[in-house]
């Protein structure tokens, strides 16, 4: 598929270069993560950004859009040497980012986040929210969307949030939009209704920069591709002249062969670990069942708001459980807080790692060793060695890459921090390992890592409960599926008695 460019006066013109980066070199203390890096992309076409964690993917891109400074190199706006150093800058060059993490205001409304820090103002000053309403409706019947200017963000589901951001960006002139992991925490159909968007996006020349580790999406969305590798740039095609396996390998560094491959596993126990007998949380959580054996991996499915997330989070003690009753290896157990279901043995790895599952702006050392302190004390004291000693065997384990463990969390790629939050809470040796999205916004290998990671732990005896919206993966990894509707457990299958992902989205979708 050959891009097509929009000229200055709107009309489609073929193969104009919108922005231009040459050369690019950065480093973080002393240790490069771009190595004069190369890249381009042309107005109305999208260009896929892949490479694996850690490959300098997000970094060039924050260059782009001035939250880092580069230490050398070129970049160019429509052939013209342009200096980006600021978000300021970055937007008066018309470029905006839909950054992986969100950046709404949840006690917003839409209106509100779409205008926030380019408010419409009246004659006196004060911020007009009848014209910013008037706006958000002219932007968000643009992209084709129908969305409320008046409802409050954190009253959406996800897909909508996402919706929100990419109007945000284009309130204020976009010219080249930066995806990162746009689908990472979207159900299947909400994928089509952004792949729908883009489209019209690219009918009106709007250049589209895609970060993604999904190899069907770059194929279905992007005309070219660029890969990354160790802070270089591997190679620049057509997606009709490179293959998925070629893309794999390169991002890899080597073949990837058998990844989310589903393995029948052998149980060493049908001892039941954990039981849920009508367990209701508000209106989110009503009357979900369950039980999960010791080295059993169950996988839950559903819909944005079908109760997943709920579930996790109530057995794990963030969210009080109104009726019903957990056993743990038989006994009653009331759960008032996550301290409670940390000291019985149950752990939560997040959905949003950054947000729920670390704290940024402290080290990996102290994020590793948080849930374990009183494993590294002596004499009521941490021990510094102890805790050295720990830290280290914990990055080794759980093959985290990281230059200095004593250099801030935020510091890592995203796979490289969804690690360090699985690792600190498999520090506590738990007996029930709950994790809700684990594989989101990491690359093919990282993601093959975390599979057999669980396995495992499975086949150590520990009981793992996996939520995730990528049918490819609940079924390589899961001994049984659960699939949930408006709260309740609706479906409990077994994984041999679901022939495909085909299936498993028709059970989801209610068929």
């Amino acid at each position: 598929m050959e891009a097509k460019a929009a000229t200055d006066d709107g009309a489609v013109g073929p193969d104009r270069t919108v922005i231009e980066m040459k050369g690019i070199h950065k480093s973080f203390g002393g240790v490069p993560v771009l190595r004069d890096v190369d890249f381009e992309v042309k107005a109305g076409e999208v260009h896929a950004l892949a490479g694996g964690n850690g490959a300098g993917k997000s970094t060039l891109m924050k260059i782009l859009q001035g939250v880092y400074s580069k230490d050398s190199g070129e970049i160019f706006v429509d052939g013209k040497a342009t200096t980006i150093d600021s978000f300021q800058s970055a937007k008066a060059a018309g470029i905006g980012m839909v950054f992986q993490e969100f950046s709404l205001v949840p006690t917003l409304t839409v209106a509100q986040n779409i205008s926030l820090t380019v408010e419409p103002r009246t004659k006196l000053g004060l911020i007009n929210d009848r014209a910013a309403r008037d706006r958000a409706r002219e932007i968000l019947g643009g992209m084709g969307v129908d969305i409320n200017p008046n409802a409050e963000v954190r009253s959406l589901s996800t897909a909508y949030w996402q919706l929100t951001e990419i109007a945000k960006a284009l309130v204020q002139d976009a010219r080249v939009l930066i995806m990162d992991e746009p689908s990472a925490s979207l159900a299947k159909h909400e994928v089509e209704t952004l792949f729908e968007l883009i489209e019209r996006l690219k009918a009106r020349g709007i250049a589209i920069i895609y970060i993604s580790h999904r190899m069907d999406e770059v194929y279905r969305i992007a005309d070219r591709i660029t890969i990354l590798r160790d802070g270089r740039r591997l190679l620049t095609k057509p997606l009709d002249e490179v293959t998925p396996e070629q893309i794999v390998e390169g991002i890899v560094g080597k073949q990837v062969e058998g990844e989310l491959v589903y393995q029948a596993r052998e149980h060493t126990s049908d001892e039941v670990l954990l039981e849920a007998h009508d367990l209701t949380v508000g209106t989110h959580l009503q009357g979900a069942s369950f039980t999960l054996r010791k080295g059993e991996i169950i996988g839950l499915a559903g819909l944005m708001g079908s109760g997943r997330t709920e579930l996790a989070q109530a057995l794990f003690g963030v969210d009080r459980i109104e009726s019903g009753k957990l056993l743990l290896n038989g006994a009653p157990l009331t759960l008032a807080s996550p301290k409670d279901a940390i000291d019985a043995g149950i752990v939560l790895v997040p959905e949003d790692r950054r947000a729920q599952g670390l704290v940024l702006e402290h080290s990996v050392r102290e994020n590793l060793l948080l849930p374990i302190l009183d494993d590294v004390k002596l004499r009521g004291f941490v021990d510094p060695r102890l805790g050295q000693k720990k830290t280290q065997a914990l990055i080794e384990q759980f093959g985290v890459k990281v230059q200095d463990p004593g250099k801030p969390v935020n510091r890592l790629s995203g796979g490289n921090q969804q690690k360090v939050v699985i690792a600190k809470w498999l520090g506590t040796s738990p007996q029930v390992l709950i994790l809700d999205e684990p594989t989101a916004g990491v690359d093919i290998g990282t993601k093959t890592e975390i599979v057999g990671m669980i396995r495992e732990l499975a086949d150590a005896g520990v009981g793992v409960i996996v939520i995730s919206s990528e049918y490819p993966e609940l079924l390589a990894v899961s001994d049984r599926i659960l699939i949930m509707r408006r709260g309740a457990i609706v479906k409990n299958l077994a994984r041999e008695d679901i022939p495909d992902e085909e299936a498993l989205q028709l059970m989801v979708l209610g068929g």
